[in-house]
């Protein structure tokens, strides 16, 4: 990227972006400076009628709309599941099945050490599968409730599953290989060469990050800075005390029998899920349910436990029961969600598809442009080079897209390890594990992953982050001097 395809937006587009940055480090809202940078952007683009002030105002107005529209559309799949699995869960713990439904989990959970590893190992495994977004979900409303319990903090548990899911697993991706591929292909590499690098630094971040943030949390936690206290879902999913009291818990009632079946059956069916997922995926990749269509089938499996235990539960009344359950669930997805959207809505436009659909064809993806020229001027010394492929990441990441970015830092390793002699599924592999674990969602608070793992846990993504900033800036700078070493 040459210098003189900069322009003065690209660099008010920065400035913002320091802005927002500058507020993060003030602990401030970045609302205002997100919506204000939209429209400043909307301004100054060209709009589709060269015509008065009044018309370039007014186009500019409109820019904030449809900058806040395409990032509710592109999260929207991620509150839907998360607010059908919430949903499910106060229907399931109605009946009282969630207590059921964890009890054998207890014994895999002694304390808040056991239940921070037994969530992060079980995350790990489940998103090196069918992906962190799916899997969170699966995962993370059985095993979180459980780690609660045995005294882990809810932002424990969500740094748990956001550090093991959305950093370790998707940035290597060692199973489904999605990542792998975009990167490689950029590259001018196969799989084959560029995965066991990513498997190395994603280890190498992954596990220095997770040591350093258990450690931390449990020194927090002998000291009485934070506390053990049940997450919004968990708060939220009382059992009605006026409704089916009766024969509540009556050993052999109604009651009893339906919190047994699907406290049972909720586990095996999602566990069954998993089982074919993972089959599917090692056995029949052609077939193989993933991203996307496994979220889905992960929602569609939510729902229809949602009408099943609330018809068992309530009978004629589920009728209108069930719309209670839903309501509850939105709210509580979207709640956590509001905040987001504009947030996401400004760094969406570093993204060049997303620009185009917001601001009009031909617009630039501005923090792309920045990192492509940024990597373009690194050329020379192996420590740059090295430093510049973590900065380009770094930044391809911050629109909060994981994968967005890894044409851009698998084309500029490429291009920039072979000119300087290097090994370019060294440079690519690290580019790839940087991008990942910023924008896959451990480093932004707008990103997929921060706001699903931080929904599930009933936390704040912006919470969330602040407390990975410092163990994943180690973890990641280990993941360099390995990377250096081996060029």
């Amino acid at each position: 990227m040459e210098g003189s395809n900069l322009t003065l937006t690209h660099g008010v587009f920065l400035s913002i972006v320091l802005l927002i940055f500058l507020a993060i480090a003030f602990r401030r809202g970045v609302i205002i400076p997100s919506i204000a940078g939209i429209f400043i952007i909307g301004l100054m683009a060209e709009g589709p009628v060269d015509g008065s002030v009044l018309d370039q105002l007014i186009f500019g107005l409109q820019v904030v709309f449809r900058a806040l529209l395409n990032a509710g559309v592109e999260l929207f799949d991620i509150m839907l599941v998360i607010a059908l699995m919430v949903s499910m869960l106060k229907s399931l713990q109605a009946t009282g099945a969630d207590q059921i439904m964890v009890a054998p989990l207890s014994k895999l959970m002694v304390g808040p050490k056991s239940a921070y590893f037994v969530l992060a190992t079980a995350m790990y495994i489940a998103s090196a599968f069918f992906w962190p977004t799916p899997a969170v979900a699966l995962v993370g409303t059985v095993l979180i409730p459980v780690a609660i319990k045995m005294g882990l903090p809810a932002i424990g548990a969500a740094v748990a599953v956001n550090l093991a899911g959305h950093g370790m697993a998707l940035s290597a991706d060692p199973v489904i290989q999605g990542a792998t591929r975009l990167t490689g292909g950029a590259a001018g590499l196969d799989t084959n060469e560029l995965l066991p690098y990513t498997m190395l630094f994603s280890f190498v971040a992954g596990s220095v990050a997770l040591a350093i943030s258990g450690f931390w949390l449990m020194a927090d936690l002998r000291r009485g800075k934070i506390r053990c206290i049940e997450p919004p879902i968990q708060k939220n999913l009382e059992r009605p005390e006026e409704k089916y009291t009766s024969e509540s818990f009556v050993p052999g009632s109604k009651q009893v029998r339906c919190a047994r079946s699907f406290g049972i059956g909720v586990p095996l069916v999602l566990a069954c899920i998993a089982g074919l997922m993972i089959c599917r995926a090692v056995f029949n990749p052609d077939l193989a349910i993933r991203g996307g269509d496994a979220t889905a089938l992960l929602g569609g499996t939510a729902i229809l436990l949602l009408v099943l235990s609330t018809s068992a539960h309530c009978g004629l009344e589920s009728l209108d029961e069930i719309a209670t359950h839903i309501r509850e669930g939105f709210f509580f997805s979207i709640k956590i969600f509001a905040p987001i959207i504009p947030i996401a809505g400004f760094f969406f436009l570093g993204n060049p598809e997303h620009a185009e659909k917001v601001v009009g064809e031909g617009t630039p993806g501005f923090l792309f442009d920045v990192g492509a020229y940024i990597g373009s001027n690194l050329d020379g010394s192996t420590v740059l080079l090295t430093l510049g492929v973590t900065l380009v990441g770094v930044l391809a990441g911050m629109d909060g897209s994981g994968f967005s970015g890894l044409p851009l830092v698998g084309s500029l390793s490429g291009s920039l390890a072979a000119g300087a002699g290097l090994d370019v599924a060294v440079l690519a592999g690290l580019g790839q594990v940087v991008t990942i674990f910023t924008g896959g969602g451990t480093l932004v608070a707008w990103a997929f992953g921060a706001c699903a793992d931080a929904g599930i846990a009933g936390v704040s993504p912006a919470e969330l982050v602040r407390r990975n900033f410092i163990p994943i800036a180690a973890g990641l700078l280990v993941a360099n001097a390995v990377a250096l070493y081996l060029l």
